[in-house]
């Protein structure tokens, strides 16, 4: 466990961070394989702190009290993922209220990569489980914790960190910016649902399976789609439960309603699966996807077809379609296909400009001179980006130096990807063009084939 001090009496408070603890038999880091930690009651199981710390987590997400073996589940996968715990702790607590072991204020990190094109993953550092109590906000808790965690990261040499933010208003001003995005969307099924071109052309099938082969299929498939997806971002080891019903944090016990279909492509192996579960008969009869993963289009609208032939449901449901959905553009009546919200799915950080920008693979040759402005001090200064061949290289200019644009650190974030076009961030008002055509020059740089998408939330 480390604490960092903070000098003055009139911050009561103590930020500690520490590990997930060891479990016997775990595997750090892995996620590939079955359960293979031993069951609750088999070792001492987490101490009393990291148990309170869990509890403040679920307070702060509205999730009920869950007792000591579903934490130590909890805690059994998340130890895989080599999570890192930060809290907040008052120095003292008036008689009947939570006592000071429970953390105020949560936190938690842990290590993966984002897909930044041309093959290449580059280290993430993710942040996660961030709760204040509402009695104890607007004391500068997050922001102490976030500070030390981000320079702790720059220091290990990280050039990016990552998060999925449940409201949008908080992380902006640590740098933070959007920069990809994802659709809820809703599909008209039943009598009239069609694809173009029917089973023409199509060489595997769909079979049902039980969903406990997705705690080894999930990992297998998502590394494969991992590897050739364009800001994609490394899964924590808690999707293979999620995606077969095992478990997940809002629903801590087995869920039997979850159902899943595998694709298996010309060579008889699994190259895409749905998991997914009816939601009711309440008209119009809905069946929700919880997860589906496809490594070849093939398998991607195979896997549609399949849902789209199941019997007594009118509509199915996914919360994650990505913003280039071809499965619109199959569809015989597209007026079929919904979209309910088109929500912010990641949010990165620069924490080191140089190492961010020469790990991003371009599809483009061209320069672009840079001013990044950074209010916590770890991306700033003037930079020049030389691209050729795909690959970049910086050189740090002097402060005075002219740079085509002028924007700050969330800014640069959110282009990072190509989500959005500089052009408008420009006419948004939040980045500045230095010199004539300065956004143009950038977007040809950075322009990519496709758009982000990551199929990851934590």
């Amino acid at each position: 466990m480390s604490v960092i001090p903070d000098p003055s009496d009139e911050f009561p408070y103590e930020i500690r961070s520490f590990p997930v603890r060891r479990l016997s038999g775990g595997s750090a880091g892995r996620r590939s394989g079955g359960p293979d930690f031993e069951p609750a009651g088999a070792h001492g199981g987490a101490d009393a702190a990291t148990k309170k710390w869990v509890q403040a987590v679920l307070l702060g997400f509205h999730t009920g009290v869950v007792d000591d073996a579903t934490i130590d589940k909890f805690l059994a996968s998340e130890e895989r993922d080599g999570r890192i715990l930060w809290g907040a702790y008052a120095t003292a607590a008036p008689e009947g209220a939570w006592d000071p072991e429970y953390p105020v204020a949560t936190y938690a990190t842990h290590r993966k990569t984002l897909n930044v094109g041309g093959g290449k993953l580059l280290p993430a550092h993710l942040i996660t489980a961030v709760t204040v109590r509402g009695t104890h906000r607007r004391r500068g808790l997050l922001r102490r914790m976030i500070s030390a965690d981000l320079a702790r990261a720059k220091t290990d040499g990280m050039a990016i960190a990552a998060l999925t933010a449940s409201e949008a208003t908080i992380y902006g001003r640590f740098g933070f910016g959007p920069a990809a995005h994802h659709r809820s969307i809703e599909l008209d099924t039943g009598p009239k649902f069609a694809l173009h071109g029917a089973d023409s052309g199509m060489t595997g099938v769909v079979e049902i399976a039980d969903p406990v082969v997705l705690l080894d299929l999930e990992p297998a498939l998502f590394d494969r789609l991992h590897a050739g997806s364009f800001g994609s971002v490394g899964r924590q080891d808690a999707y293979r439960y999620l995606a077969s019903g095992a478990w997940t944090y809002e629903q801590p016990d087995l869920d039997k309603a979850v159902r899943a279909a595998v694709h298996y492509g010309s060579d008889g192996k699994p190259d895409g699966y749905v998991s997914y579960k009816f939601t009711g008969w309440e008209t119009p009869a809905t069946v929700e996807v919880r997860d589906l993963l496809a490594c070849t289009d093939e398998a991607y609208l195979a896997l549609w077809r399949y849902l789209g032939s199941i019997d007594l449901v009118q509509r199915v449901s996914w919360k994650r379609a990505p913003l280039q959905d071809p499965l619109e553009w199959a569809l015989a009546d597209k007026r079929g296909y919904r979209v309910n919200s088109v929500e912010d799915s990641l949010w990165l950080r620069i924490l080191d400009t140089p190492a961010a920008l020469e790990g991003r693979h371009y599809w483009q040759d061209g320069s672009i001179t840079l001013r990044v402005e950074d209010p916590l001090g770890f991306a700033g200064g003037v930079f020049r980006l030389d691209v050729r061949g795909g690959r970049g290289t910086t050189t740090a200019l002097d402060d005075g130096g002219q740079a085509d644009l002028a924007l700050g650190a969330a800014e640069l974030a959110s282009l990072y990807l190509a989500g959005v076009p500089a052009g408008t961030l420009v006419a948004a008002g939040t980045v500045q063009e230095g010199s004539a055509g300065g956004a143009a020059r950038f977007d040809a740089l950075f322009a990519a084939p496709m758009l982000p998408h990551s199929r990851t939330d934590f």
